[in-house]
């Protein structure tokens, strides 16, 4: 069995399940060298003491990096191949150019594996990026939002997308990098790795833009069967952390369409509705386990719950207690009076 990689020193091992590597660097060649199978060369611009650090969550052929250098640096050469990936500043002093392309900090960049990069980056730039295989995000949208990303992003290089838009981008693969760096052992799990992956990929779509579903129209009695189908689905996976892309692979309908659907019929969207039956599902598996054996943060990542905050808050609103206080119940079961 593969075993899991948390790697501060730098070392790459491709059979791991997934990787954590962390570094800080005092020299533009050793920060480029940072990304993995990127072939690319900096040059620093601004005179001064260079200094950078780089920290990046790999799993499922899937980056997610956070990049931050205090000098002005000139960026050139190849991303790896059959990857897309997408950037957006963090914070920056000045203007940079990717591209030919003038960028801001409301900028999202972005390129496709064979694409030659050239980026001149001002000086205490902090970026952070998602690089996805083509063909897993190709397949994703086709399947889950009736669209071609990869027609829609044809020589694009800067994403054209509103402040609110990029606002989310950013704070939603920082959020993401933060939580899984601080227990990345949770990658182990599947499930884990499955809900992370849907989540970065559907945050991908978001960023990149929305168009209209002509899918989405679907008539009253249609929709009623949709989410009929889809509940008959749920109740024979009920042991399985199951997600919106999960539903949409499965009933054949985009994502728009399945929102409409339950929206109209229950009142209620389908991503509360899955995550309520995940958290009964973590709540059956807390109130079985031993204490002494498991934990929270083990049972979580089996559902595919990533942000370990919002879970507990999700399940304290949903049943009265924290999963801790259930995991703890476990040991004292209730008593006939």
């Amino acid at each position: 069995m593969e075993t899991a990689l948390t790697d501060s020193l730098g070392t790459f091992d491709e059979n791991a399940l997934y990787s954590l590597v962390r570094r800080e660097t005092r020299d533009a060649d050793e920060q480029a060298a940072c990304l993995r199978d990127w072939d690319q060369v900096y040059e620093q611009l601004s005179p001064g003491q260079f200094e950078g650090r780089f920290m990046e969550i790999w799993f499922r052929g899937i980056q997610l990096f956070r990049e931050v250098t205090n000098q002005s640096v000139h960026e050139e050469g190849m991303m790896r191949a059959g990857e897309r990936v997408l950037g957006v500043p963090v914070a920056m002093e000045g203007q940079g150019y990717f591209c030919g392309r003038p960028i801001s900090p409301d900028a999202i960049m972005t390129m496709r594996g064979g694409d030659e990069l050239d980026f001149r980056a001002p000086e205490h730039f902090d970026i952070v990026a998602v690089s996805v295989p083509v063909d897993v995000l190709t397949r994703y949208t086709r399947e889950i939002e009736h669209r071609d990303i990869e027609q829609e992003l044809r020589d694009v290089a800067v994403v054209q997308a509103t402040k609110a838009a990029v606002d989310e981008f950013r704070g939603f693969l920082l959020t993401a990098l933060e939580s899984v760096s601080r227990t990345p052992a949770m990658l182990q799990y599947p499930a884990m790795q499955k809900g992370l992956e849907h989540a970065l990929l559907s945050s991908v779509v978001k960023a990149v833009g929305q168009t209209d579903d002509a899918r989405s129209t679907a008539s009253p009695t249609a929709r009623h069967a949709i989410v009929s189908r889809a509940q008959e689905y749920m109740r024979e996976h009920v042991e399985e952390p199951l997600t919106v892309e999960d539903l949409c692979r499965v009933l054949g309908v985009s994502r728009r369409t399945l929102q409409y659907s339950f929206q109209e019929v229950l009142q209620l969207n389908p991503v509360s509705y899955l995550r309520a039956m995940r958290l009964n599902g973590v709540r059956r598996m807390l109130k079985s386990a031993d204490p002494q054996r498991h934990s929270v943060q083990d049972i979580a990542a089996r559902w595919g719950f990533w942000h370990l905050s919002h879970f507990a808050n999700d399940y304290r609103r949903m049943f009265g207690e924290l999963p801790s206080e259930t995991l703890r119940g476990s040991a004292h079961p209730a008593r006939l009076v």
